[in-house]
């Protein structure tokens, strides 16, 4: 427990006082927030405010992460080197695209091609790696099964689970994408689905099969420094969301959406919780399938479903305040990641 508190703690600090600094970093090289002329015109006074927040967090996280394992003297594992990999590499990407929106002062950045071609080379080198480095009990990282609430079904083979992996990489990065939409609310959600899986790792480490062959053990490789991973970012979440909660003095931008979503999916990866994810990122799977239904829906019938996608501009052209969507939806949030944490612990329930 003790890397796990430095991780979080450390974190969090330097990601509560670096924000302000890369603010004003920010500030004075102009690097504002382009803001889409069909959006909500709500919005259009946000233009101009720092963006690429997820630098910090990302870089607080590492730096929270290395503490630890300095603090504790224990090493490193693979597990969350490549979790962390994932999360980087896709915060570059989401770098690249967000420097070129503020540097053209326009509202797109990278070609959607060319950031699925960052994305899937990122992802493929973290799934073909996640398929390697055993450790004296012959467990991989992660291996080619789908899973639940651990593996199950038979092998799908490596390629099949790279193409798996990568489908679920892009789908929950351009996921946490769309729920950025809003002043904290992707931030909180995805905050609240990293605490679920510190207390994942640690169930899993409790009952890990190399302690013992018990009943319902979990063959996952490096549990314990997956929950560091999580508590890492996760202090660097809280840190951020302090100066990105409404009235947002910051944005996290694609640099920050793109590495949330690469570290939620390597840690459902890595602790065989694939499938679980979904429920526990439920809020962020509602508002992408808004965007799916919206676009689906105008190009069979001619008519929107809803005001506007994704989801929560729906209800500001509604009339709800900013303000009252995000805690709504943290609040939808929260129920979602209490049922996946009830759903994992149900096989744990005594049985009559």
């Amino acid at each position: 427990m003790t890397n796990i508190i430095i991780a979080a703690g450390i974190a969090l600090i330097f990601v509560g006082v670096g924000t302000p600094v890369w603010i004003r970093i920010v500030n004075r090289l102009g690097y504002g927030q382009m803001i889409r002329d069909e959006g909500p015109e709500a919005h259009l006074n946000k233009r101009g405010t720092p963006t690429m927040g997820g630098t910090v967090f990302i870089v607080g996280s590492l730096v929270g992460y290395a503490a630890a394992h300095l603090f504790t003297g224990e090493a490193p594992t693979i597990s969350g080197i490549l979790v962390l990999f994932l999360m980087t590499g896709l915060g570059l990407v989401g770098f690249v695209d967000d420097y070129i929106k503020v540097f053209k002062q326009r509202s797109l950045g990278l070609r959607s091609g060319a950031k699925m071609i960052g994305i899937v080379l990122v992802g493929v080198v973290f799934a073909v790696a996640s398929l390697n480095f055993p450790n004296g009990y012959d467990v991989t990282p992660a291996d080619p099964h789908l899973s639940f609430l651990r593996d199950f079904g038979p092998s799908i083979g490596p390629y099949l689970f790279v193409v798996w992996a990568l489908l679920l990489i892009a789908a929950m990065s351009n996921g946490v994408n769309l729920t950025d939409g809003l002043d904290g609310l992707a931030a909180g959600p995805a905050g609240m689905v990293l605490a679920a899986y510190v207390i994942i790792g640690n169930w899993q480490l409790r009952n890990s099969c190399a302690a013992a062959l018990a009943p319902n053990c979990y063959s996952v490789r490096d549990p314990l420094d997956l929950a560091v991973v999580a508590a890492a970012v996760l202090g660097g979440v809280f840190g951020f969301l302090w100066w990105n909660a409404p009235p947002a003095k910051i944005f996290m931008g694609d640099t920050g959406s793109l590495a949330l979503g690469g570290v939620l999916v390597g840690l459902a990866i890595l602790t065989r919780t694939q499938l679980l994810l979904a429920i526990l990122c439920g809020l962020i799977v509602m508002i992408t399938l808004s965007v799916i239904i919206q676009v689906g829906g105008f190009k069979m019938t001619g008519k929107r479903v809803f005001k506007m996608a994704p989801l929560q501009h729906h209800f500001e052209l509604s009339g709800w305040a900013e303000t009252t969507i995000v805690v709504r939806f943290w609040l939808m949030s929260a129920l979602f990641v209490a049922i996946g944490i009830g759903l994992f612990y149900l096989e744990w329930m005594p049985k009559k």
